[in-house]
């Protein structure tokens, strides 16, 4: 790219430091500047138009441009436009949203606390977790047990349970306090004729075997995303679940599940753990929540580790966490009005209608030479690219396959994310079917000249 003198993109080169950037090859090829939105499309500065494939970042569920987002953040803004929660503080629209979450959750979910990120959720989800043994004199019950390809955040704590090495490398990570076990991925770790539930059987023996090695009285809690994300996009088999639920009922270990894209309806569900039948102890979201407008999260939590946690608050004279924008008045603004939108327009629901129709577009291109595996659920997939079919070998070059299939689908008005040499696909929930078949016959085209 020839980057003009005092141009954005120039600017943006010169001062911007990027997250998720390879920092030297930005500098050389410079930033695809977003200027605007609608609907399920963005437009750079150039007045190019993209059909946004991945939501943004697997969040804007109710699409770009939604006025009703814009005006509830200014109402915020013009009534109460910042107050914290700390010391018993609090205001209507933070109760409003804790009370709302809670019922839609269900199961054991009693209370909500809310932070600014998913990394930030789950960090402190690690923090709960190891106060809430503490205050129940199981002071070496701290050990949390991930996946492989789980994505859980990048600060150091959550990027400890992530279970992806490019977000370990060089950052001395993981801590720990962490465990990964195999991921639940049947087409890539299936032995041969193994079936869906004979899979799942062999990695629950694999948890029981840690937990044999390590003691339960260390192990503390299983965290995992219903449906893997940016690891893969990757369902759980059959009895996936169930049997890691029951493996740590038996052992008093608790049960997180990480929603922060699977929550408000990408799986034609309300939670994923609605969908595949899991009871979390502790639910964290974000992204969705607020169709990221505006940064917030939630952490969601059981009333036994309420009690205890709250018990220990009174031992002790206080919880001592918390951020300055806990439970911030115009996020959770924005959060009311944009379940108000996905409750209105039956986007769950939607969602559930449409899968079929997104699943089978998807699924077409299994006919390509080099597409292992086409998998998703709701309105989420992915296909992943491999050099052999027959034995799944990956390419010479890792990576370079994905990027450059990446760079084609932007030059057809396409955004995608490339994970490795597996390209996700996860629209705004508000996309049509026409835009479905258009998202699609854009990938085929770029597809077509890689």
């Amino acid at each position: 790219m020839t980057l003009l003198p005092n141009s954005l993109e120039a600017r943006d080169v010169a001062y911007y430091f990027h997250p998720a950037t390879n920092a030297r090859r930005h500098e050389r090829l410079g930033p695809l500047v977003m200027e605007s939105g609608h609907g399920v499309y963005v437009r750079d500065d150039q007045g190019k138009e993209y059909l946004e494939g991945l939501a943004g970042l697997w969040s804007v569920a109710v699409g770009f441009g939604e006025p009703r987002l814009v005006e509830a953040a200014a109402r915020q803004m013009a009534k109460l436009p910042y107050y914290h929660s700390f010391s018993g503080k609090s205001h209507p629209q933070a109760i409003a949203l804790a009370e709302r979450l809670v019922n839609l959750a269900g199961g054991r979910i009693a209370k909500a606390q809310f932070t600014s990120s998913g990394s930030e959720a789950n960090d402190f989800v690690v923090k709960l977790v190891w106060y809430y043994n503490n205050a129940l004199g199981r002071p070496k019950k701290k050990t949390i047990v991930s996946r492989q390809k789980g994505y859980h955040g990048v600060s150091i704590a959550s990027a400890s349970l992530t279970g992806m090495p490019n977000f370990h490398r060089e950052f001395d990570l993981p801590l720990p306090f962490v465990r990964h076990l195999t991921a639940p991925h049947y087409w890539r770790n299936a032995a041969p004729g193994e079936t869906e539930e004979a899979f799942s059987a062999r990695l629950g023996a694999e948890f029981e075997a840690l937990i044999d090695a390590e003691g339960a009285e260390t192990i503390a809690a299983f965290i995992g995303e219903p449906l893997m994300g940016a690891g893969g996009v990757i369902p759980p088999p059959a009895g996936y679940w169930r049997t890691m639920q029951a493996i740590c009922g038996k052992h008093d270990i608790l049960v997180i599940a990480d929603e922060v894209i699977t929550g408000f309806g990408r799986l034609g569900a309300m939670f994923g753990s609605h969908k595949y039948g899991i009871e979390p102890d502790i639910l964290v979201a974000s992204k969705a929540l607020t169709s990221s407008y505006f940064p917030l999260s939630a952490v969601l939590i059981s009333d036994a580790v309420y009690q205890a946690v709250a018990d220990n608050s009174a031992k002790i004279g206080v919880f001592a966490h918390g951020f300055t924008a806990s439970g911030h008045p115009v996020g959770t603004a924005v959060a009311m009005e944009n379940l108000d939108i996905i409750e209105e327009r039956d986007l769950v629901g939607r969602a559930g209608r449409l899968a079929p129709q997104f699943q089978g577009r998807l699924a077409e291109f299994v006919s390509h030479g080099n597409v292992g595996e086409a998998r998703g659920a709701g309105l989420i997939g992915a296909l992943e690219f491999v050099a052999d079919k027959a034995t799944k070998a990956p390419f010479e070059a890792p990576g370079a396959f994905g990027a450059r299939l990446a760079e084609l689908c932007q030059e057809e008005g396409l955004i995608i994310r490339a994970i490795g040499d597996l390209v996700a696909f996860c629209p705004p929930l508000i996309i049509s079917e026409s835009e479905i078949d258009e998202m699609f016959d854009r990938f085929a085209r770029a597809l077509g000249r890689i």
